[in-house]
């Protein structure tokens, strides 16, 4: 093999091992976390889906588990919906910033008194 074939191929070659170390590897260790963690799931753990639900594990079946989203409400999912285990300080509150909400009254008031001053006119 010459240079000239040589300098044509590398390229594509870094191209390659640019590619491994930056997304396949990565994505590979993510599957793996994640495979890891669903296979951990026990009874009692909260957990919050894929699709956002927080629900609470009650069984667990080979690939399915049953969560409980509210008392008395149970339904069956797959282990690979389960996006992650929700320890007790993770859970978002539900905190309505006050100020942001009195901007927005004022600016919706502001924009509803121009509208009926030009319909009035």
């Amino acid at each position: 093999m010459d240079m000239g074939q040589l300098s044509s191929i590398l390229p594509l070659i870094l191209l390659v091992v640019v590619f491994y170390f930056l997304l396949i590897r990565p994505q590979r260790k993510r599957q793996q976390e994640a495979l890891k963690m669903q296979n951990s799931l026990a009874p009692g753990a909260s957990v919050m889906t894929t699709t956002g639900l927080f629900a609470t594990v009650v069984a667990v079946e080979n690939e399915d588990v049953i969560l409980e989203l509210a008392p008395g409400v149970q339904t069956r999912w797959v282990k690979a919906a389960i996006g992650r285990v929700v320890t007790p300080g993770d859970e978002p509150v539900d905190e309505v910033d006050s100020d942001a909400v009195d901007e927005k009254d004022a600016s919706v008031e502001h924009n509803g008194d121009q509208g009926s001053s030009s319909k009035q006119s």
